[in-house]
């Protein structure tokens, strides 16, 4: 059985991500790469920021958000600057690595 979308947004409540209720925009998922052997798709919006992506990175890999490092070739994304900003949309990848 899956989780209604309600029951997703009260336990990313739990790991620090601000409570936006119920969503009526579009998500977008992201596919980040570690390069590794792992990818991991993430929903979230386009108004989030990089260290909100991280910490939802973190609840599905188990890895701490400040260990998570997420680029596009060579250039390394901020924490505080938003999706939008960069310009990241639906089903984009990113690559992820640990420090």
């Amino acid at each position: 059985m899956r989780p209604s979308e309600t029951e997703k947004i009260k336990k990313i409540g739990e790991f620090g991500i601000r409570d936006t209720g119920l969503v009526d925009r579009e998500m977008l998922e992201v596919v980040l790469n570690d390069r590794l052997g792992k990818k991991v798709r993430v929903k979230c919006n386009e108004d989030d920021t990089i260290g909100d992506l991280k910490k939802l990175v973190a609840a599905q890999t188990g890895t701490r958000a400040e260990k998570i490092r997420i680029q596009k070739w060579y250039t390394v994304y901020k924490d505080h600057i938003t999706l939008k900003d960069y310009e990241i949309h639906d089903g984009m990848g990113l690559e992820l690595y640990y420090s």
